[in-house]
């Protein structure tokens, strides 16, 4: 069965697409004009390059549903190298690995007790937030926990891309059925893996900015964190919100249905909301 989305949500997606474009373009001519630091830039142009990625994608998507699955595989990948980019952005601008490991260092050795973190963590010391203290110990900062907030976030990036190519293979033979919580189908299982997958490469990336954000404060680090995760995590959780209201009937309208609900949906609040990171 064909299908076409309605006129103004096509020309409506259409007009935000080319803002977000405008404004990638324009922030990427300020970084390459002005490429002093390569070191951090190129993986900060990496992450920039992450939002006209998604608008455009989806906006596709939103013209030609049937291509959807396809292209989802794409910007998943390129969300997982955007991931590394972001955590490597972060090392960069501490002047590398082996000088983010020797402030690690230097802070596992603090034997003050003055808060580091607002959550109650030690100078040194990383209290675990519930209900994650009921699984882990606390971590003196050292050497030893930048591989475990990198492993954290390399995780994130195989798993997502695994399950991107997964998708297609499943899609393939008629089992994937995307947004339907139905046990014999692929998709509710892969949720589940993700959701654990994202949500520990999130509380890595979390306990790697509450220990570096003093040494970070000159790049604004907790506006570009949060904006970082609302790309990743939240539309990730959008989707998975979409699916689920539409699985308990709750989106009826002609509006729902003219936009083929879940991916479509999903594609149109994307092209709307994919230019605000860029703002920053």
């Amino acid at each position: 069965m064909t299908y076409a989305p309605p006129t103004w949500a096509t020309l409506a997606a259409a007009a935000f697409v080319i803002m977000t474009l405008v404004l990638s373009l324009y922030l990427l001519f300020e970084h390459l004009s002005a490429y002093k630091n390569p070191e951090e830039q190129k993986f900060l142009i990496g992450v920039i390059l992450m939002v006209p990625t998604y608008a455009v994608e989806s906006f596709i998507s939103l013209v030609n549903p049937s291509i959807s699955i396809y292209l989802e595989i794409l910007r998943d990948c390129y969300e997982s190298f955007a991931m590394y980019c972001f955590g490597r952005y972060l090392v960069a601008c501490l002047g590398g690995e082996e000088r983010t490991i020797e402030f690690l260092e230097r802070e596992g050795r603090s034997n003050s007790k003055t808060p580091l973190l607002e959550h109650g963590s030690e100078k040194g010391i990383i209290k675990h937030l519930f209900p994650m203290n009921f699984f882990l110990k606390p971590w003196k900062i050292g050497g030893w926990v930048y591989h475990i907030i990198k492993i954290g976030i390399v995780q994130y990036m195989i798993i997502k891309s695994l399950t991107s190519i997964l998708g297609v293979v499943l899609e393939k033979f008629g089992v994937y059925c995307e947004g339907e919580f139905n046990s014999k189908c692929g998709y509710p299982y892969m949720a589940v893996v993700l959701n654990f997958s994202q949500s520990w490469a999130l509380y890595c990336l979390i306990q790697f900015y509450t220990v570096t954000k003093d040494e970070l404060v000159h790049i604004k680090p907790l506006a570009k964190f949060l904006m970082f995760k609302s790309i990743v995590f939240l539309t990730w959780w959008q989707g998975v919100g979409i699916a689920l209201l539409s699985a308990l009937g709750l989106f009826r309208s002609p509006v729902a249905q003219g936009l083929q609900f879940k991916s479509s949906v999903q594609d149109f609040i994307i092209c709307i909301e994919h230019r605000w990171p860029l703002l920053l």
